[in-house]
This record gives structure tokens, C-alpha cells and sequence, in this order.
């Protein structure tokens, strides 16, 4: 382990970091066994709201399926294009 870790660099973006620390290597500036886990509880994930046009009577069956589920419409179509979208299924 390094015992004299260089200081961090300053950065004007977060792509000159991404692109700084792609190319480095953490250790020459961190003392990696002085560290601690954190939770980081507020993180939210992104997210991106989109409009989609759908028939009439198509939402209507959706909503019904989700009244079915006590869930929010909303919540089971992302739940349904989850699934679909997922390779494993």
C-alpha cells in the first residue's frame, strides 16, 4: 500500500473526472484500507417520464388488471415492460 498518496486532482466536469480516473489508478491516491461502508439511502434511480398514446380500450383492460392487483396502473405497465424487456424472461 502506498503510503504517500498523492492528493486528489481538481476537476472542472464529471466527464474530465470519468475520463481522469479511467486512465489512473485509485490506489496512488486513496488509502483504500482506511475505508468505511456507507449507506447511501437517498439515492433515487433515474428516471425519465415519457408519453405514450394508447386505445381507449387497452387502458381500460390495464387498469383493470391493476384494480385486480391493488397496484397502481401506472406500476404494472412498468412492471409488465420490465419483464418483457428482460432477455432472461
Amino acid at each position: 500500500m502506498n503510503k504517500h498518496n498523492k492528493p486528489g486532482p481538481e476537476f472542472s466536469s464529471e466527464a474530465e473526472e470519468r475520463a481522469f480516473w479511467e486512465s489512473h489508478d485509485s490506489a496512488d491516491h486513496i488509502d483504500w484500507s482506511k475505508r468505511e461502508r456507507v449507506r447511501l439511502s437517498n439515492l433515487k434511480p433515474s428516471s425519465t417520464s415519457i408519453s405514450i398514446r394508447l386505445p381507449n380500450s387497452l387502458l381500460e383492460r390495464i387498469k383493470i388488471a391493476a384494480n385486480k392487483r391493488d397496484v397502481p396502473y401506472q406500476s404494472l405497465i412498468k412492471t409488465w415492460l420490465a419483464e418483457k424487456a428482460d432477455p432472461k424472461s
